[in-house]
């Protein structure tokens, strides 16, 4: 595995390993938005780390984005959360300049991701060419999607603290429900590490957050019987925080092992990376990433 020397075995970075195995296991299949087909695709081969196959999404309810990619690279949101990470590994700390800096450089013009760019990515790109040197610190768009939690993973798997989470999340986003998800996923992060079992961890950072995201999130939680297909039908397969973030809490709070919530978040469908970046990130520092699953993606930072 390129990178391998980059493992650390650390309960903290077993959070940024997490994530990142998660949305590039995931990859293959981002976006299909049909359950039925998706179980029909199970039958041809595994659906962990599937080579993006352009004639599996032909005539379905989906969306192809990923024709560059190959097995065990990342999607967009993977690529996010690895930029955080190496500006921290770089510089020894997180800073909004770095991370806009490294972010230019990665998905910018001749940057060195190759692949998909979704809409913040796209504006803050736009926005770093257009304003230069003159840029707001909070550069991000007003964005409530699931990008705003790409900086978390390695916002806590490097101990940045809890008051590095709204200036990174608004180089990408300065949306209120964004930071509201990032916060709510950085809280349950921080209670598990601090010993709290699993479902108290998410019921407890549900319960921190006071805007209308908690009562989504602690519907998720009150389902009576675990039903991943029907919760991401209920809350919606798409990108917006108040659908993938509800579906990851009801996924986790049944989860047994890393492997089984990983699969279980891609049969879901619809916005399968973006939710890895919340179901990665628990999971991992819950129950560990099997190494080899880590020795499938194809590097870390």
């Amino acid at each position: 595995m390129a990178g391998h020397n980059s493992f650390k075995d650390t309960k903290r970075y077993q959070v940024l390993v997490g994530a990142l195995v998660a949305d590039a296991a995931t990859m293959g299949l981002h976006w299909m938005y049909d359950q039925e087909h998706i179980q029909r695709v199970a039958l041809s081969g595994d659906i962990l780390f599937r080579q993006p196959d352009a004639q599996v999404y032909l005539n379905q309810k989906s969306y192809f984005a990923h024709q560059a990619k190959r097995t065990g690279e990342s999607s967009q949101y993977g690529e996010c959360a690895r930029v955080v990470a190496c500006t921290i590994e770089t510089d020894g700390r997180y800073s909004t300049e770095a991370h806009r800096k490294l972010f230019f450089e990665t998905f910018g013009p001749c940057g060195s991701y190759h692949g998909f760019a979704d809409r913040p990515t796209k504006a803050l790109v736009a926005k770093m060419i257009l304003e230069g040197d003159e840029i707001a610190d909070a550069s991000g768009s007003d964005d409530d999607q699931l990008p705003a939690l790409c900086s978390v993973p390695a916002l806590f798997a490097y101990d940045q603290g809890v008051e590095s989470i709204p200036a990174a999340v608004s180089v990408t986003s300065i949306n209120k429900e964004a930071l509201s998800g990032a916060m709510v996923l950085y809280n349950c992060l921080q209670r598990i590490h601090q010993g709290e079992s699993l479902p108290m961890a998410l019921a407890g950072s549900a319960s921190d957050d006071v805007t209308p995201l908690s009562a989504l999130l602690q519907e998720a939680l009150d389902m009576p019987e675990y039903d991943p297909l029907a919760a991401a039908n209920h809350f919606g397969m798409p990108c917006h925080m108040k659908q993938g973030l509800p579906v990851a809490w009801h996924l986790l709070k049944h989860a047994v092992d890393y492997e089984t919530v990983i699969r279980d978040n891609i049969r879901c469908g619809g916005d399968s990376c973006g939710r890895s970046m919340a179901v990665g990130a628990i999971a991992g520092l819950a129950f560990g990433v099997p190494r080899e699953l880590v020795s499938r993606i194809d590097k870390i930072v």
